[in-house]
């Protein structure tokens, strides 16, 4: 019998429909009739559930029933809410480290001169303020109407790296801090072999201050100007140039040459989920993430927002209390961020979250946390702070993808892995983006921007742990150089999003 619905764990009172279901149809798991149509990803409930009963899924809350809901109905927004909640955080009580790996892997990467490892030779044309944005493109686009880059066949391109902010802010307070924390580590982000930094020279994020006497590339890889001090537009151009040559032939010398995947670091994402995601790509993007971490390698989980309800899963497995508390103290802060902006952490899931079945804040959380895995949690970081521990770690962000990646990036991934329910279109320079579907039918409409399709879990019966082996090997061959399908449509070039906090002046 082919499948129809499926229930993730004893404890749940729904099943999640695999296909559009009619009035009537038969539920796989529980043997109940639909009360009414129900769209892919959504849930039904399998007995009767009062008003203010909890549902659950994966075995854990995910709402309320706001009415009386029969056995057979459509549990959404209409009848599912999210009520006050309390987790038993049960501090590091879940935390056995990972089998090591006994089979050593490498991959071909940029080895630099602070001991990281690059998947790509990129030339960043880093900008300390928004005025000086339009500078960096003109630097780069006549370097590239030039030529320039054909002589210097190593290096991947040139990025130019423009942003909305750098100005109008206090230099005191979490805004500048967060905003230096971010330029700082993509000036070190191994995935650049060089860097030029260019601002206006006014601006509250003063190059001096960047620099500070300090060598922020162990290679001295890193040219600075400011637009003022070089006598305007075209000056700068020109200088901007001279420099670029400097900084090509530098980094045109290092070769992709043999490394361990220890030096692989990945940032996890998921945007735009479905009823799918915590059922397919999540989890075996989780599976890749221990993987990965066996073999000495790091993954970041971000997305505080959206792991809101799920965070006693991450506390257990918190390699001490320090940590766990560490994580809980980020979510508290939210909590007041979220207060004191207006909004409230249960605004996501966003609308096209919900088309694709997801209701609660909570529910959302539960699916997103299994892109972790099992691994302890060795650390939690802030927004760009530069991740110093090896295994799976936090990293403090918005839920907004471009965001949270621009953080991941600063604090060091070399390689980013994105699962989509409804379907993304993104890429991240100079760090290499992973696209993989939860489901196949959106797989087959976007497969031009899809580089794995994870729909096969419930189509075809594929497991976890094979999907989450194609994807470690998938991982390997693109740190080693091979393009996903962001980089063949030339994605990157507008994803820098700074996560602006605080009042502009």
């Amino acid at each position: 019998m082919i499948k129809n619905s499926i229930c993730l764990h004893p404890a749940d009172n729904i099943e999640i429909a695999l296909r559009d279901l009619k009035a009537g149809d038969i539920l796989t798991t529980s043997g109940v009739a639909t009360g009414q149509a129900i769209a892919r990803g959504h849930k039904i409930a399998t007995a009767a559930i009062p008003a203010g009963g909890n549902v659950l899924r994966y075995g854990q809350i995910i709402g309320q029933a706001k009415v009386d809901i029969a056995a057979g109905d459509h549990i959404h927004v209409h009848n599912l809410g999210m009520g006050e909640h309390a987790q038993d955080y049960a501090f590091a009580s879940a935390n056995t480290p990972l089998p090591a790996v006994t089979e050593a892997r490498t991959f071909m990467g940029y080895k630099r001169a602070d001991g990281k490892v690059g998947t790509r030779n990129y030339i960043g044309i880093l900008t300390t303020v928004n005025c000086s944005g339009s500078v960096a493109r003109f630097i780069t686009e006549a370097a590239e109407k030039s030529g320039f880059l054909d002589a210097f066949p190593n290096v991947d391109g040139i990025v130019p790296i423009s942003h909305g902010t750098g100005c109008g802010m206090s230099t005191d307070g979490e805004g500048y801090a967060t905003l230096f924390r971010t330029l700082s580590g993509y000036a070190q982000n191994p995935n650049f072999g060089g860097i030029l930094l260019v601002g206006l020279g006014c601006e509250v994020m003063q190059i001096p201050d960047l620099v500070g006497g300090r060598r922020i590339r162990q290679d001295g890889m890193l040219r600075y100007m400011t637009i003022q001090q070089e006598g305007g537009t075209r000056k700068t151009i020109e200088r901007g140039l001279e420099e670029l040559r400097g900084v090509a032939e530098f980094a045109n010398r290092t070769t992709r040459t043999p490394a361990p995947v220890s030096e692989i670091t990945i940032g996890m994402q998921c945007g735009g989920s479905d009823g799918y995601s915590g059922i397919t790509a999540n989890p075996a993007l989780g599976y890749a993430s221990d993987l990965l971490v066996r073999h000495g390698g790091t993954t970041i989980l971000s997305e505080t927002s959206e792991v809101y309800g799920a965070e006693h899963l991450l506390t257990r497995r918190a390699e001490t209390a320090e940590i766990g508390n560490k994580l809980i103290e980020r979510l508290k802060w939210w909590e007041d961020y979220c207060a004191r902006n207006g909004g409230e952490m249960d605004n996501n899931p966003s609308p096209g979250n919900k088309k694709g079945g997801l209701t609660t804040i909570l529910e959302k959380s539960l699916g997103a946390v299994a892109k972790g895995g099992t691994a302890p949690l060795l650390g939690v970081y802030k927004f760009g702070e530069k991740i110093d521990r090896k295994g799976f770690v936090f990293m403090d962000s918005p839920g907004f993808d471009p965001c949270s990646v621009t953080g991941q990036v600063a604090s060091g991934a070399n390689l980013i892995v994105f699962t989509t329910g409804r379907g993304s279109v993104s890429g991240y320079k100079p760090t290499p983006c992973i696209k993989i579907s939860t489901n196949s039918e959106m797989y087959e409409r976007m497969k031009d921007d899809m580089d794995l399709n994870c729909g096969d879990i419930v189509t075809q019966g594929v497991t976890i742990e094979e999907k989450g082996k194609e994807l470690f090997e998938l991982i390997i061959r693109v740190a080693s150089g091979e393009q996903t399908k962001s980089e063949e449509l030339g994605y990157g070039g507008a994803e820098f999003v700074p996560w602006q906090i605080g009042a502009v002046m």
